[in-house]
């Protein structure tokens, strides 16, 4: 029954009020609105009314409403159709701080500012109905008179016109000037979640979770990612004025091992960069970089560290190394970054940041992407002998696409074109590769490109880029290919123009692999510290660097903060 009121659809039906105690339910009602209505909160409306709350609220029902003042709600400023005008950002000025103040939802603000958290920092311009500048704003106020329409923000394109990058338009700001952000736990909406299940869980009223997400005006629905109540920031800087990093690398001279010496040195290269390029924006640094050594001497490393003066340990590479490391920091709390390791055994550690995007993360993206375009097409899974993955997105899809005919294979040569009953003709069919393998991606792509030869509407995705993609993409984009990378550099974009042109300049090569995530990971932690050591403060902040997405969010209540960020690449047929 609960499901069956509180949707909350944000209908809201703008009547000037008479002096009524009780309230008559009609269609499209539901506590949040007749709350609103009467100038009560949903909580006292629940104590007016103990059934409403037990689920019985139904059409032709009344409800008491007569501990709240009557009062005429007026309709909201329209904000692409209004007079806007802008405002300073000031210290300690939050987004959800600027939202209560100026009495605007969070997704009207970011309509206005779709470049909200890529920029945010003290002295930004922020986009406001001009009405509510004048009445809540005092002398901030930049006025313009011109009504402001918010468009789409087109994805990035990269050099070859068939090809589309998706999710790829926030940018850190160069600047290390940062705003503070507050920190919450967060919450993501499972199916079958109800406002009540949610509050009853963590303790919160109705009324503190609707202030924190706006959004639940318009409904609940399953993904959403709820705040829930702000936190103390885990880690803050306690030494002078400089922010001490470490960087932890594995380059083995101190045990004579050398096979992760040209990883290393090849991510310092990336991570120098950004390094300079924070310091010549203002920011005081401290780097020191240890030797890790490999996994069985790593231990001996740590006597080079100073727990009780270092701010962020970026670093070390391998899974058994991080967890010894953040046994070895657990009392300071100091935030520690790993590069690479991503492992269900890292997420119970609170100031742990996972920097991969795990195959889970790209499984439920793609089974997203074929319930965009599936028609009772049979779909194909390729797999190597590894199937977890395969698995993984086989189940998803029968869960959340109806009737899916779904069929995991082993060789690309398995995937055939389907079969109309009714005409016999051959149909086309949907093949996902499941495999970072290169040659079973080379099959793979070439036996999509020999089906679209056959029959049009062919299509495919892929969990994870391999190179043949790069080499036959005017074939594939005849299969509407859609593929996921965790790192994808646009080669148009003015900042990767600027980055891959200093990097040349300072090692006279294009930057490999590796020295692509130093930089990457490098600056885009730098650009979250504020002159305390704060990271977790705008650990929230969806930032695109050279080439990685980064999108965190909290793997539990408590636990570390992972990469949920990646690129979608889309060849345009």
């Amino acid at each position: 029954m609960i499901k069956r009121f509180f949707v909350l659809s944000g209908l809201c039906m703008f009547l000037s009020l008479s002096a009524q105690k009780t309230h008559t339910v009609i269609k499209g009602d539901t506590p949040y609105n007749i709350s609103k209505k009467y100038g009560i909160s949903v909580d006292e409306l629940f104590k007016l009314n103990p059934k409403v709350k037990e689920g019985k609220l139904a059409i032709g029902d009344v409800v008491n409403v007569k501990g709240g003042s009557n009062s005429t709600t007026k309709t909201p400023v329209t904000p692409t159709s209004a007079q806007t005008g802008k405002i300073i950002l000031q210290p300690k000025q939050t987004i959800y701080g600027i939202t209560k103040q100026y009495r605007i939802s969070e997704t009207d603000l970011r309509k206005l500012n779709p470049d909200l958290d890529s920029h945010t920092k003290i002295g930004d311009e922020i986009t406001l109905p001009l009405e509510s500048i004048k009445k809540y704003g005092g002398n901030q106020t930049v006025a313009t008179t011109k009504p402001v329409e918010t468009t789409p923000v087109e994805p990035a394109s990269a050099s070859n016109t068939k090809t589309k990058i998706d999710s790829g338009n926030e940018r850190s700001s160069a600047s290390n000037s940062h705003s503070g952000q507050d920190e919450y736990a967060t919450y993501t909406v499972e199916s079958g979640d109800t406002v009540f299940s949610i509050v009853n869980k963590f303790g919160v009223t109705i009324d503190e979770l609707i202030a924190l997400n706006p959004d639940l005006a318009k409904g609940l629905k399953a993904g959403m990612v709820l705040k829930i109540r702000k936190l103390d920031a885990a880690y803050i800087k306690k030494n002078g004025d400089a922010l001490s990093v470490v960087l932890m690398l594995p380059f083995g001279y101190n045990t004579g091992q050398t096979q992760y010496r040209a990883m290393a040195t090849d991510f310092l290269t990336g991570a120098k960069l950004a390094i300079e390029r924070n310091a010549a924006g203002g920011q005081k640094l401290d780097i020191k970089i240890v030797d890790s050594g490999n996994e069985d001497s790593f231990k001996s490393s740590l006597s080079q560290i100073n727990p009780n003066n270092t701010d962020l340990i970026i670093g070390p590479f391998f899974k058994s190394n991080v967890i010894d490391l953040l046994d070895f920091t657990k009392t300071q709390k100091i935030p520690v970054v790993a590069p690479f390791a991503n492992s269900p055994e890292l997420y119970n550690y609170s100031n742990l940041i996972i920097v991969e995007t795990n195959d889970q993360t790209y499984a439920d993206k793609i089974a997203e992407e074929v319930k965009s375009v599936y028609s009772d097409q049979k779909i194909y899974i390729l797999a190597d002998s590894k199937k977890d993955n395969a698995n993984y997105l086989k189940s998803s899809l029968e869960k959340n696409v109806k009737n899916a005919h779904v069929s995991i294979v082993s060789s690309a040569s398995d995937i055939q074109l389907d079969q109309n009953m009714m005409t016999g003709q051959s149909a086309p069919v949907i093949a996902i590769l499941a495999s970072d393998n290169d040659t079973v991606g080379e099959a793979f792509s070439s036996k999509v490109i020999a089906l679209s030869k056959e029959v049009q509407g062919v299509k495919a995705f892929s969990m994870y880029a391999v190179p043949s993609f790069e080499k036959k993409v005017d074939e594939l984009s005849q299969a509407s290919l859609v593929y996921l990378m965790d790192r994808k550099i646009n080669t148009d974009g003015n900042f990767e123009k600027e980055i891959l042109a200093a990097y040349k300049a300072k090692y006279c090569k294009v930057p490999g692999k590796y020295a692509v995530i130093g930089f990457d990971v490098v600056n885009d932690m730098l650009t979250r510290e504020n002159k305390k050591g704060e990271i977790f403060k705008q650990i929230n902040k969806v930032q695109t660097q050279l080439a990685t997405k980064f999108e965190f969010v909290k793997s539990k209540s408590n636990g570390a903060y992972v990469n949920t960020g990646f690129r979608v690449i889309r060849l345009v047929p």
